[in-house]
């Protein structure tokens, strides 16, 4: 780690320019300034210094520089987003057909025990991320626990790889293999997502708003709010270029083989392993708390048995308790649990968001696909992101922010709008195919002539259902994990970050219980069922939270004091010693 960047220069106190003095004439006499020039010389702030109440009102805010070491984290992401999208979208084919069957397969389960195991996967991928957090705040730190994940998701990739080789397995063996690698892998998966986004957010010094002169003249504040959003952007953006794998691993199994499509996850998931180890020694690394969770269940839980009021844990209400935690660690929790109430909205939204891995795949595979593989569509979602996150980065929040901000809220209920949107346009586009023949609304089973004959509707008309559903990944979604992140305690990032994955889970959950009707002909009543309760959700949860964007300055201002107050809550009594070196990380410049 560099020395820390020493970015203000110490002026002695003879030496700075005191503007009535600047004014006076050769010959001695004053001239008073301007009026309108005097207020603006006393009132300005300089370039560096701490923004002001009133800059922070009425100035542009921008984002600040990103260091290198932010890319090499977002590396890691990407190559474990192209493990897991590259290995997974084959999975309904591999599930629900058999080697004879159009599109291909292995275990011939059926669409119903294919779709219910698909969101058994998401939901064990999005359960297993509160252990990983718990591990990684409590004893190993971020980036031990990622580490420790690599291995695990190597080992899971490789048994689902042996188990799928047509020459050494068996229906009943290929069954056996897959489920204990999707087990292996969910675990690896939970670690990873849990632990990622906290590192990658990490990575940016935790400095208040600062005023920068740009070239032109023009006063802005660099805004740390607006830099993790960025952060969060870039990070999204490379999670779905890592998802492009599904454009080769269909290609694979659609040509080769299953055994195929999971080899080359396997291969390229090395990438994010020598990622990690280039970037061991400069990465930001928070130290491990005392037991933090626990003491944050500690506090929750004195909340509830009085009332639910989380101020009866504070220590200085109980001075004779001796809690081993401080008024300011309380008042952390009280922000980490409004969080965590804004959460409890996004389990529609991830049922929606799992339809793109089951049931959009099978009705893919009822539509005319011109020798493209029906799991391959989703690539249009990839797409969709991937080119919007640089034009929302660059053009369209820098603009709107000219205007008026567009905090958290209102970027999350656009998102739920997109959803909406998705399911609206999946049940409108499933009528069709219902209203197109050979077999209506029997895609491929009025009779045994047109097995392997799909209704005549083109593939490519599916493509803005993946695009809609990746519009609302960009507002809602990354929005969600940017709040996980900036709303919890330094020392908690890892576990209220899981506990947002945890929605994901519920929405698998709410996927696996709807099972029952992903069948024809009743696809168009659980799309218009989908698109009714997320706009429902939408619409109430502006109704509950909108008014939290009047306070977002006010709980940033608590993230930006956390470094100098997470000794306190982590070490009470030692003082300020022990967080010494970590506010010198933050605060440098590899």
């Amino acid at each position: 780690m560099s020395e820390i960047k020493k970015d203000i220069i110490d002026v002695p106190v003879d030496e700075k320019v005191n503007p009535i003095e600047a004014n006076d004439s050769a010959d001695g006499s004053f001239k008073p300034l301007d009026s309108d020039k005097k207020e603006e010389t006393v009132s300005l702030t300089e370039d560096g210094d701490e923004a002001t109440m009133e800059d922070l009102k009425t100035l542009r805010h921008v984002s600040g520089k990103i260091p290198l070491r932010v890319w090499l984290v977002a590396i890691v992401e990407l190559a474990e987003r192209f493990s897991y999208y590259g290995l997974s979208t084959p999975f309904q084919n591999y599930m629900q057909n058999g080697p004879e069957d159009t599109p291909k397969g292995l275990l011939k389960l059926g669409s119903q025990a294919a779709t219910a195991l698909s969101y058994f996967f998401q939901f064990w991928c999005y359960v297993t991320p509160i252990l990983g957090a718990y591990i990684s705040d409590s004893y190993l730190g971020k980036y031990k626990t990622i580490c420790m994940a690599c291995g695990i998701y190597i080992a899971g990739i490789f048994i689902l790889f042996m188990g799928s080789i047509p020459s050494i397995t068996t229906r009943n063996a290929a069954i056996g293999t897959y489920v204990a690698a999707i087990i292996i892998i969910g675990i690896a998966t939970g670690f990873i997502k849990s632990n990622v986004s906290p590192l990658i957010a990490d990575q940016i010094p935790k400095e208040k708003p600062t005023i920068r002169v740009l070239k032109s003249g023009e006063r802005v504040v660099v805004d740390p709010a607006i830099t993790i959003q960025n952060v969060f952007m870039i990070f999204y953006a490379m999670i779905n270029i890592g998802s492009f794998s599904i454009a080769a691993t269909t290609q694979l199994e659609h040509r080769v083989g299953f055994w195929a499509a999971f080899l080359l996850p396997f291969c390229f998931f090395f990438v994010g392993v020598f990622a990690l180890v280039i970037g061991k020694n400069q990465y930001v690394k928070l130290p491990v708390s005392d037991k933090i969770v626990a003491k944050c269940f500690k506090v929750a839980y004195i909340g509830i048995k009085n009332r639910f009021n989380l101020d009866s844990a504070k220590p200085s209400n109980n001075p004779e308790k001796n809690y081993n935690w401080t008024d300011h660690f309380v008042e952390e929790v009280k922000r980490a649990t409004k969080a965590c109430k804004v959460f409890v909205f996004f389990i529609v939204f991830w049922t929606v968001y799992g339809q793109m891995t089951n049931n959009f795949v099978s009705m893919a595979g009822q539509m005319e696909t011109h020798a493209m593989p029906n799991d391959m569509l989703q690539v249009f979602n990839s797409l969709a992101i991937v080119i919007a996150v640089p034009l929302c980065d660059r053009l369209i929040y820098p603009f709107i922010r000219r205007f008026t901000p567009l905090k958290s809220m209102t970027r999350i209920f656009i998102g739920f709008m997109f959803s909406a949107s998705a399911m609206v346009y999946a049940a409108v586009l499933q009528h069709y195919i219902y209203k197109a023949g050979p077999c209506y609304d029997a895609p491929m089973a009025c009779a045994p002539e047109y097995s392997n004959t799909p209704n005549r509707v083109h593939v490519a008309i599916q493509a803005p259902a993946y695009v809609l559903i990746g519009l609302s990944e960009i507002f809602a979604n990354i929005t969600g994990l940017e709040y996980a992140y900036t709303k919890a305690p330094i020392s908690m990032k890892a576990f209220v970050t899981s506990l947002y994955l945890l929605t994901t889970a519920f929405g698998s959950a709410i996927g696996i219980a709807l099972a029952s009707v992903s069948v024809d002909p009743k696809y168009v009543w659980l799309y218009t069922g989908l698109a009714v309760a997320t706009f429902i959700s939408g619409c109430i949860f502006w109704i509950l939270f909108h008014h939290y964007n009047d306070h977002e300055e006010e709980l940033n201002q608590l993230e930006y004091d956390q470094t100098d107050n997470v000794a306190k809550d982590v070490f009470p009594g030692e003082g300020l010693a022990p967080i010494a070196s970590v506010s010198k990380s933050i605060r440098s410049v590899v």
